[in-house]
């Protein structure tokens, strides 16, 4: 899957283009729709907090920070304590640490911005939208070129590789 990123000027137009994206078969869990806060989105899907933050992200590092901080811990506890006491823990000891790890970064990660946005923060400040659409990678071009074809003052700003959606 791919994420692709389009700048729209007002709410009417990102309107026709989300009703077109949905006459292509997009689901409203695949679109996004990012605006200046306080902006009313009059029933567009609004992108999440996922989205909007580095919660995912930030997730991740701690899973990696805290899972290396919980090894750390557990081989400490092996050379002190002895192969035979310390060998069972050590995998809860990581795995305590992973989890402490990912929790306590996905908190900091929520409260900041997502760091791929930035580069749109200040169009959305002044009262443009971003639509970020996630489609299949053989799907761009044609949906590139329908939004464009139908919207040419829409602007597009790039394509993102993302995780496969979960299966339910």
């Amino acid at each position: 899957m791919r994420r692709i990123y389009f700048l729209v000027p007002n709410i009417e137009i990102t309107h026709k283009i989300v009703e077109e994206l949905q006459a292509e078969g997009i689901d409203d869990s695949d679109i996004h729709i990012l605006a200046k806060r306080d902006t009313p989105l009059e029933g567009l899907p609004e992108a999440g907090i996922t989205i909007k933050t580095d919660f995912l992200p930030a997730v991740e590092r701690g899973v990696a920070l805290g899972g290396t901080t919980g090894l750390l811990a557990g081989l400490i506890g092996l050379r002190l304590a002895g192969f035979a006491i310390a060998g069972g823990p050590l995998l809860g000891i990581i795995m305590a640490g992973a989890t402490i790890g990912s929790m306590m970064s996905g908190l900091m990660g929520m409260n900041s911005g997502n760091t791929r946005l930035k580069r749109f923060e200040q169009a959305i400040e002044q009262g443009e939208l971003l639509v970020l659409v996630d489609i299949p990678k053989e799907r761009i071009e044609t949906i590139k070129q329908l939004i464009i074809k139908h919207h040419p003052e829409a602007e597009f700003e790039g394509v993102e590789s993302i995780l496969p959606p979960s299966l339910p």
